[in-house]
């Protein structure tokens, strides 16, 4: 990435030589060679003091251990801190900045099949096309090299599906449907998140009139999704092609134009929600992978989809973490990110803190954690905090139920990190993470009513 790995290639499950710690602290970092430190915890403040010394610690976890993603010069500045670690696995690496070709539509790929912008978007507009009486398009804002007159930039974009009848798919939050919203990538490195949502769209739409199930849901249901909330970010990742940059945040290089081999512009939009802003798991330095910005919600790609929430869902949650939503609020939102395996609820901010309506979203991940094979709980309970992300600021603004589902591999089908094999798509996570979704969009019209036998 032009992120913490420096633009580095595919973080795939290769079983390539490791680094001795003599290896790693007197490489060259210009070298370009990544490393995965896995980090033993000793104690519960040792992530946010890895967050704090703007480690990129990636979302993954295993029993007591972290994974750090850095040059071979990082190993040094974690025994500093007083870590040890081990070589998980190095990687080659390398800054790739030359521009993708023009696309071909659907058909626009890179690093083996991975959809670009230009596809998923072109996807969009061939659903429409195709299911005219099932999905529309709503554009809901700009990325931030378009609104700035930047090259490279996108509108932000995301599909209605349902049977459409009169007053559907509007932007009103009094909708006589209730609504299920799923989307991807707003982390851009995290690229198997984006291939699920063109499943979804697709698995939707092409079963309609087919599968029972799937047209009670949309005769029933609007299915919401948003395959790609990180444009410009997701952009930067595809330039690399074959190896692909691990970029995680946005392109507003606004506050810091320049890092070094280790760290990346740009504004991780997952910590730049305005609720809870500037708490645990966030960093205040440009450069560092959860650097939160220069205030909440100052990115137009957060802003643009927190008003198309606002929009979507009304505001029937009261002020205080334990102020719960009404047992009858309608809607369910996920967030998908990776590559750690879990599905994870409010509050992220702090797993000491318990939502007022913990019950029924406890009760919900357990069954998508039943389904999927992932461990479930809040953030901090199974990987560590972190403040300002998308799935506390649509419960803490909405009362919307809301999840992230970490897409992992649970049963080591070498499908790991964030690029894995293309094959891993069909072949593992759709199968895995369909019925999940099925399973939370049957629950739109009334999540809070979950018991916890789903």
């Amino acid at each position: 990435m032009i992120a913490s790995a420096g633009a580095m290639a595919a973080l795939a499950a290769l079983a390539l030589p490791a680094l001795s710690r003599a290896d790693t602290a007197s490489a060259d970092p210009s070298s370009g060679r990544a490393v995965v430190y896995r980090v033993p915890i000793r104690g519960a403040g040792d992530p946010q003091k890895l967050l704090a010394g703007g480690f990129d610690v990636l979302e993954k976890r295993q029993g007591k251990d972290l994974f750090v993603l850095g040059d071979p010069a990082v190993g040094e500045r974690l025994h500093r801190l007083g870590f040890s670690w081990s070589v998980d696995r190095t990687l080659p690496g390398g800054r790739s900045s030359a521009r993708t070709a023009p696309g071909a539509g659907v058909n626009d790929t890179y690093y083996g099949g991975y959809r670009t912008v230009d596809a998923q978007y072109a996807h969009l507009d061939q659903t429409i096309a195709a299911h005219p009486g099932l999905a529309t398009v709503v554009t809901y804002g700009q990325s931030w090299r378009k609104q700035n007159g930047q090259p490279g930039g996108y509108d932000l974009k995301a599909v209605c599906i349902t049977k459409l009848t009169q007053g559907d798919c509007r932007l009103d939050p009094n909708s006589a449907k209730p609504r299920f919203f799923l989307m991807s990538q707003i982390h851009a490195r995290e690229i198997t998140t984006g291939e699920v949502s063109w499943r979804w769209i697709d698995y939707l739409t092409g079963s309609y009139g087919t599968d029972p199930t799937v047209t009670a849901l949309l005769d029933s249901t609007e299915m919401w999704v948003v395959p790609i909330a990180n444009p410009d970010g997701v952009d930067i990742v595809q330039q690399g092609g074959d190896n692909p940059n691990l970029q995680r945040k946005n392109a507003d290089d606004t506050n810091g134009s320049s890092c070094d081999w280790n760290g990346q512009i740009g504004i991780d939009l997952n910590r730049n929600a305005g609720t809870h802003w500037g708490a645990s798991g966030t960093s205040d330095q440009p450069c560092d992978e959860t650097y939160l910005g220069p205030n909440s919600d100052s990115e137009t790609e957060n802003s643009a989809l927190e008003n198309l929430f606002r929009e979507l869902y009304p505001a029937v949650r009261g002020g205080g973490d334990s102020a719960p939503a009404p047992a009858d609020t309608r809607g369910v939102m996920i967030t998908l990110h990776s590559d750690a395996g879990m599905v994870l609820f409010p509050w992220e901010y702090d797993h000491t803190v318990h939502t007022g309506n913990d019950a029924a979203l406890r009760a919900m991940a357990a069954r998508m954690g039943s389904i999927t094979g992932y461990q479930y709980g809040q953030a901090g309970e199974i990987l560590y905090d972190a403040a300002g992300g998308t799935d506390d600021w649509t419960y803490d603004k909405l009362g919307l139920a809301s999840f992230t589902i970490e897409v992992g591999d649970s049963d080591g089908r070498g499908c790991d990190g964030f690029l894995p094999p293309y094959s891993c798509q069909d072949g593992y996570f759709w199968p895995k993470l369909r019925p999940a979704l099925l399973y939370a969009a049957q629950h739109a019209a009334s999540p809070y009513r979950t018991t916890s036998g789903g």
